[in-house]
């Protein structure tokens, strides 16, 4: 049963387009941001965003983070969805062009544009992102999450 829920996780994980990304801040309180991601296999999620937003504020505070990756669209009773415990953190220079290329091949495949690492580096507005997977869930039909080996 856990090989076939891997193998749902997955292909969860590369159909998406989106994914929660749920930080806190230094008090703890929480906040929710949806955010379009290029996986790097499954265990590393790529975003891109201005420092200044507030998940952004909470990842340089508090990296610990959760995602969630579903299809929204499923019919009521039917949708499975991955659940991450990651840590988050600001890609640092050093391994923008690794980081950037990933992204910019998920972006041209789903239909966007190209990027580069002029587009996320300063003095430009948005930055790249990550979080690596620390443990990885998938919801099963009952309703409970069973944790998987991506």
């Amino acid at each position: 049963m856990t090989d076939d829920l891997a193998r749902v996780a997955r292909a969860i994980v590369d159909a998406g387009r989106y994914m929660t990304l749920a930080t806190a801040d230094g008090g703890g309180v929480p906040w929710a941001s949806p955010v379009w991601y290029a996986p790097a296999g499954y265990g590393e999620f790529l975003w891109v965003s201005d420092p200044e937003a507030r998940h952004s504020r909470n990842v340089a505070l508090r990296p610990e983070v959760g995602l969630v990756i579903f299809d929204s669209g499923a019919p009521i009773g039917t949708g499975q969805g991955v659940y991450v415990a990651a840590v988050a953190e600001q890609v640092a220079d050093t391994e923008l062009e690794r980081g950037i290329d990933v992204f910019s091949r998920r972006s041209l495949e789903q239909g966007g544009g190209a990027w580069t690492v002029e587009d996320v580096r300063a003095p430009a507005r948005l930055r790249l992102y990550r979080a690596r997977a620390v443990e990885t869930f998938v919801g099963d039909r009952n309703d409970r999450r069973v944790r998987v080996e991506l």
